[in-house]
């Protein structure tokens, strides 16, 4: 109940109560409401300078939480790139180095992937936002590229290495016949006095002297091109290894293999004997490369270990008595 408040009426010796004008009840109204909205609008100044609405409070962590996230990601991000340097090491320093080829270019590797404007649509008003998301996509996009020219890096290698086991696989490489005692060497390779003929001659190949019927081994993987008698080789076997090799296997009591046939290397492809012009038992073999005899003690080291193979080129170097 609003309180009646009273003046003292000289003239009429009594207590009156006290009428407000319109224009003063008007005035107070005013007055009231300017000094709420002044009061009001001072403490909505101070909420906002002192708190963070709800909405907002939720929508800054949960922008925290994406902040930390996305350094996660670049972490694994960098662990990534990091791995990837190290395959491009491996490539390049050992796998490419064993298998004697050329290292992919820096040029290649490091090739740019797309200009500013592919990002453009990444870019925010906030400077240290954007530049973090770019660099991001950057370093992404810059890895990507890293691991598909590292997968056709990958892939030419398997190439190479198959095409190398095949080489490998075919290379003369272990003794034509078996000579773990190192006892069957007879003769050195090249000039000698023929004991025949009785005249000095070149002597391509190396000869094992060994009983009549001993087997003899294809020494790489390769194909027949011929097996023949002739009155010099007697029962010859030739083989092309491919990759410029070819291995000629003679004097034998027998052969085994006809010509146009497959054979591997360790495969038995003969047997030793003394037919042609010969004097004893004994297998005479070569090796050519590129049609050109060269010394076969080169390519024993297959089948021999280090200590072995320097005792046999020991025992080539001996004097002997020829056997064709």
């Amino acid at each position: 109940m609003a309180k009646i408040r009273y003046y003292y009426n000289t003239e009429t010796c009594k207590y009156e109560p006290i009428k407000a004008s319109k224009k003063a009840v008007f005035m107070n109204i005013m007055g009231f409401l300017s000094v709420s909205i002044v009061l009001a609008s001072g403490l909505i100044y101070l909420y906002r300078t002192n708190f963070t609405p709800i909405k907002e409070s939720t929508l800054l962590a949960k922008n925290q939480d994406l902040k930390v996230e996305w350094n996660l990601l670049n972490d694994e991000l960098q662990r990534a790139y990091d791995h990837a340097d190290e395959l491009e090491f491996k490539d390049d320093k050992i796998y490419r180095v064993i298998l004697d080829t050329e290292p992919i270019p820096l040029t290649v590797r490091e090739g740019g992937v797309g200009g500013h404007d592919k990002y453009e649509s990444l870019m925010e008003e906030d400077l240290e936002q954007s530049e973090m998301i770019v660099g991001t996509f950057q370093k992404m996009d810059k890895l990507k590229k890293k691991l598909y020219i590292q997968s056709k890096s990958y892939d030419q290698i398997s190439s190479l290495l198959s095409e190398k086991e095949k080489m490998w696989a075919s290379r003369p490489a272990i003794q034509p016949i078996n000579n773990k005692e190192l006892t069957r060497l007879h003769t050195t390779f090249g000039r000698r006095y023929h004991p025949i003929l009785k005249q000095w001659k070149d002597h391509e190949g190396l000869d094992f002297t060994a009983p009549s019927g001993t087997p003899v081994y294809a020494t790489g993987d390769g194909v027949i091109t011929s097996s023949y008698s002739s009155a010099t080789y007697g029962n010859v076997v030739f083989i092309n290894h491919g990759y410029g090799y070819q291995t000629r296997y003679a004097h034998l009591i027998e052969y085994i293999v006809n010509r146009g046939e497959s054979v591997k290397r360790g495969q038995v492809i003969g047997y030793v004997g003394s037919t042609g012009r010969s004097e004893a038992p004994h297998l005479h073999y070569e090796v050519l490369y590129n049609y050109k005899p060269i010394n076969p003690i080169n390519f024993f080291q297959r089948d021999l270990s280090n200590d072995e193979y320097e005792k046999l080129i020991e025992i080539s170097k001996q004097e002997t008595i020829p056997l064709d």
